[in-house]
């Protein structure tokens, strides 16, 4: 019985050593270059976003499939059975009849970019006869062509369509970009405020020594009567205040690398045993911040407002196709061959190699609507979408401007708040030394030491914290202009 419960011990401490090997995290170091790597490769928005281009071009090349050559192979028999008849007035009677036709050959259809179509008949044989005739071999090849004048002459619906595709590519190539630039600043902002939540547990790490300090000092004062014991009493409730501020603060650190592994990948399980640690340090690089220059910047590179544009150029197409389709429909029709007939097949084709029985035709077909009013409420329909472009193009641009000045704003006033922060930092370490020093003198209390060192505490974690925003407002400066990508050496070409 015992010798069983030694090895169910050794077993489970077994078990339990292996589960904690298991449940072990390891610590990776990471840059914000890094970050931004893995993002671009495994980010999901990116994903979702890059398919659609890719959906584009397949919709692109299915409508320039309009334009591919249609062959036609045509094998066709024909019988047709006429009864006899007597004709009173000559009193001469038709005997029933039963023709034969039998015909073979090919033709060529091409769709033209004018929006006209050519079509290259050939009848290689054709052969026909009946009960009382033997077979007669013929032979015909000619060409067609039909070409609109009016009506779709100068846009269709097929070059409606590809044109349109072409700037629906383009627009979803700019909203890539876009994505793509708002994922970079996604993961800069996410990278700054890791380093902050890392450095602030540092700072309340920090504060709770200095709490823990003091309290072993009062001890040794209260031990030998130096100290009321309510000064003790005040810096064991600081200690706990301390320690609890330390907990929020590494919950808020652990938050914050959940929030960056969700951006840096497709498979958060991954992650599960990895703890991230920013390799960078928050710096306080000077900038030259002009709101002028910005908004020329804004104007020429941000994705949304040279998608707006191209919204236009699209609608554009439409408004012309809509405006050629109030035109009647006028049509050219030229039909040129050349026949071959033989008692024999050769010499059918002999004919038609010499050019024998030449056949052509030409004409103009017009058509139109007595009211036209599809067309006409069509066209009227797209002047008044272009019209809401525009005036969304302006309200975007106007946006723009003031996204791009508050950046500006913000990011002079987070660079001042780095000095005025610092400096309060330093006359917080400063006090602090000073009231450190009469209290070991007898001339100050634990109360005055421990809302100092409150006030370091809050000073400290203020200094990191402009320093921090600071290099956020310039990543949301940098995706303001649209210079998101430039900034970070990314390189972004579409095929």
């Amino acid at each position: 019985m015992r010798t069983r419960l030694f090895f169910s011990l050794v077993a489970l401490t077994l078990a339990t050593t292996a589960l904690a090997q298991t449940a072990a995290t390891a610590t990776q170091r990471i840059t914000l270059a890094e970050c931004i790597e893995l993002a671009l490769q495994r980010n999901l928005d990116i994903q979702i976003r890059r398919l659609q281009p890719t959906i584009d071009l397949y919709n692109l090349d299915s409508a320039r499939g309009f334009y591919d050559l249609t062959v036609n192979l045509n094998a066709v028999q024909r019988f047709n059975a006429s009864p006899g008849s007597a004709d009173p007035a000559s009193r001469l009677f038709n005997v029933p009849n039963e023709v034969y036709t039998e015909s073979y050959g090919p033709s060529l259809t091409q769709q033209l970019n004018t929006g006209g179509r050519v079509t290259l008949n050939a009848d290689i044989l054709r052969r026909s006869g009946n009960q009382f005739t033997s077979f007669n071999y013929s032979t015909d090849a000619g060409i067609s062509l039909t070409q609109p004048l009016l009506k779709n002459s100068w846009m269709d619906a097929t070059r409606q369509t590809i044109l349109v595709n072409k700037r629906t590519l383009k627009i979803d190539e700019l909203a890539l970009r876009s994505q793509i630039m708002t994922t970079v600043n996604n993961v800069q902002q996410a990278y700054f405020e890791l380093i902050f939540a890392r450095d602030n547990v540092l700072v309340h790490d920090a504060s709770l020594g200095l709490a823990e300090k003091l309290l072993a000092d009062n001890k040794r004062r209260v031990e030998v009567g130096a100290l009321a014991p309510l000064d003790e009493k005040q810096s064991e409730s600081q200690v706990a205040a301390r320690r609890a501020d330390l907990l929020s603060a590494r919950r808020d650190l652990e938050i914050q690398v959940n929030t960056i592994k969700s951006l840096l990948g497709d498979d958060f399980g991954s992650w599960a045993r990895v703890t991230l640690e920013p390799a960078d340090r928050l710096l306080a690089v000077p900038q030259t911040l002009n709101a002028q220059d910005s908004w020329r910047t804004g104007m020429a590179l941000r994705p949304e407002l040279l998608a707006s544009k191209e919204s236009i150029e699209r609608q554009n197409i439409v408004l012309r196709y809509n405006h050629n389709q109030l035109f009647p429909s006028l049509d050219l029709t030229l039909t040129y061959g050349h026949n071959g007939i033989g008692q024999t097949l050769p010499n059918g084709l002999n004919g038609l190699q010499r050019g024998d029985n030449q056949f052509y035709s030409y004409g103009v077909v017009l058509s139109f609507p007595l009211s036209n009013t599809t067309a006409k409420n069509n066209f009227k329909s797209s002047k008044v979408q272009k019209e809401i472009l525009l005036l969304q193009l302006k309200q975007l641009e106007q946006r723009i401007i003031v996204e791009i000045d508050n950046a500006v704003k913000q990011s002079r006033t987070a660079y001042e708040k780095i000095e005025s922060t610092r400096q309060a930092r330093l006359y917080a370490e400063a006090a602090l030394d000073a009231e450190q020093k009469k209290l070991e003198n007898g001339r100050s209390t634990s109360f005055f030491v421990l809302q100092l060192q409150r006030d370091l505490t809050a000073a400290r974690s203020a200094e990191i914290r402009a320093l921090a925003d600071y290099n956020k407002t310039l990543a949301t400066l940098s995706l303001s202009e649209g210079t998101t990508l430039e900034k970070s050496n990314i390189g972004l070409e579409f095929k």
